[in-house]
């Protein structure tokens, strides 16, 4: 890389166990830029990064944990000839100028698909993409995490002290803003290196496919019943319990959205858990579990009480199931040897051929076939086994063209063994 970031020189080891000095990033290398936080400076900022030259290094900071949803509260961009542009969302919510004048600039991101959906709230949609994670796994990195790829492929540290903080705080910590600034400062050269590396392996095209995919990919469905995925919902043993766990998640996701807090900072599950177990019929009996007692849990004591009324009262044939209605998919795994155990055989044949492919290519096995496109292949294959009846299937089941051009003729075959051992 051009330059060289001003940081700490370390001693670390790799994964072969041979020594390897890491550079430290301690200070962007052109200095801690200003926030944006006005209409004019965000113009001077998108004229600045318009004038630039190739990819643009993106990032976005949430307050999980902390603040309702997943919005940005901090987003960063570097560009060659620009450097780094620190943008506060809070004071400047709309980046469509700044969209259109990168419309045709590759954006780097690192797991992307956790950053774009907040982005495209701003109004920043990139329209090509080289995800830094999606290329790590691809490659068969060991580690895809941000610092551990910088680090492996460049030689540098980062620190990673301030991922989980509040950034909705205001004003940013300064120490918090360098940390943000220096998440993008090397972004573009790992893009480099690794963009070299797929090449060399034979899979830039497809990394490229991938990136199309996590690009096309719209909002995450609402999930069915999203309350079953309470932590420790295994303990309530009955529908009537059931009742109250979704009664109160419900009134916790209300009071959590309208006082923008994250969910479990209003009420843990583990309290919403033990309420269901107890089914408390009064303020004493409720105050007497923990988490109830929490300052924010206090104050919605009434919230509470009458959530787990409404359960207590519902007719028995009003209550939930007590497991998750079936989606439009093929019955859990564990189950397949008894309700149909050809299936099971097909499942472990195709795992089998996956794995296989996987390791030949030194990648994960779900980055070489989705696994659900491999259990729904399984569980019900199409009429004519055939190459071009299986990749049909895969790539309905999600597959890209790529994925199912490396797996179609062995996955058929697979099949067909399985096929011709039953007709035996």
């Amino acid at each position: 890389m051009t330059g060289s970031p001003d940081g700490d020189l370390t001693a670390d080891r790799d994964s072969d166990g041979h020594e390897r000095i890491v550079q430290l990033l301690l200070e962007p290398r052109d200095g801690l830029p200003p926030l944006v936080t006005t209409a004019a400076d965000l113009a001077a900022a998108t004229a600045a990064l318009a004038a630039g030259a190739g990819p643009v290094a993106v990032d976005a900071e949430r307050a999980s944990g902390f603040r309702y949803g997943q919005r940005a509260f901090l987003v960063q961009f570097r560009r060659a000839g620009a450097g780094t542009v620190l943008i506060d969302p809070v004071a400047c919510p709309d980046l469509s100028a700044l969209d259109a004048a990168l419309a045709d600039t590759e954006a780097v991101l690192h797991a992307a698909s956790q950053d774009l959906p907040c982005l495209a709230e701003l109004g920043y949609r990139p329209r090509r993409l080289f995800d830094t994670e999606v290329a790590g796994r691809l490659l068969g990195c060991p580690r895809v995490g941000l610092a551990a790829m910088v680090e492996s492929m460049l030689g540098f540290g980062l620190e990673k002290t301030h991922s989980a903080a509040d950034w909705s705080t205001r004003p940013l910590p300064a120490e918090w803003l360098r940390y943000a600034a220096l998440d993008v400062e090397v972004l573009v050269e790992l893009r480099d290196v690794l963009a070299e590396l797929l090449a060399e392996q034979g899979k830039a095209e497809w990394a490229q496919q991938e990136f199309a995919a996590v690009l096309a990919a719209g909002p995450h469905a609402a999930r069915m019943d999203p309350w079953r995925r309470t932590s420790g919902i295994h303990r309530v043993r009955n529908r009537r319990g059931l009742a109250v766990v979704r009664e109160l998640w419900l009134e916790r996701d209300k009071i959590a959205q309208r006082r923008d807090m994250s969910p479990t900072k209003v009420l843990p599950d583990g309290a919403i858990v033990e309420a269901a177990r107890m089914l408390p019929d009064g303020p004493a009996e409720l105050a007497g579990i923990p988490g109830f007692s929490g300052r924010n849990a206090r104050r919605h004591q009434a919230e509470w009480l009458r959530a787990i009324g409404r359960a207590r009262a519902l007719p028995d044939r009003s209550l939930p199931p007590a497991s998750a209605p079936r989606g439009d998919g093929p019955p859990p795994a564990h189950r397949w040897p008894d309700r149909d155990p050809e299936a099971a055989q097909r499942l472990t044949a195709a795992r089998a051929v996956v794995a296989a492919l996987a390791d030949s290519h030194g990648l994960p096995a779900e980055n070489v076939l989705p696994p659900d496109a491999v259990r729904r292949l399984a569980w019900e294959p199409p009429p004519e086994l055939s190459p071009a009846a299986v990749a049909a299937d895969l790539v309905g089941y999600g597959a890209r063209p790529w994925q199912a051009e490396l797996t179609t003729v062995p996955l058929t075959k697979a099949l067909l063994r399985i096929l011709e051992k039953g007709s035996e």
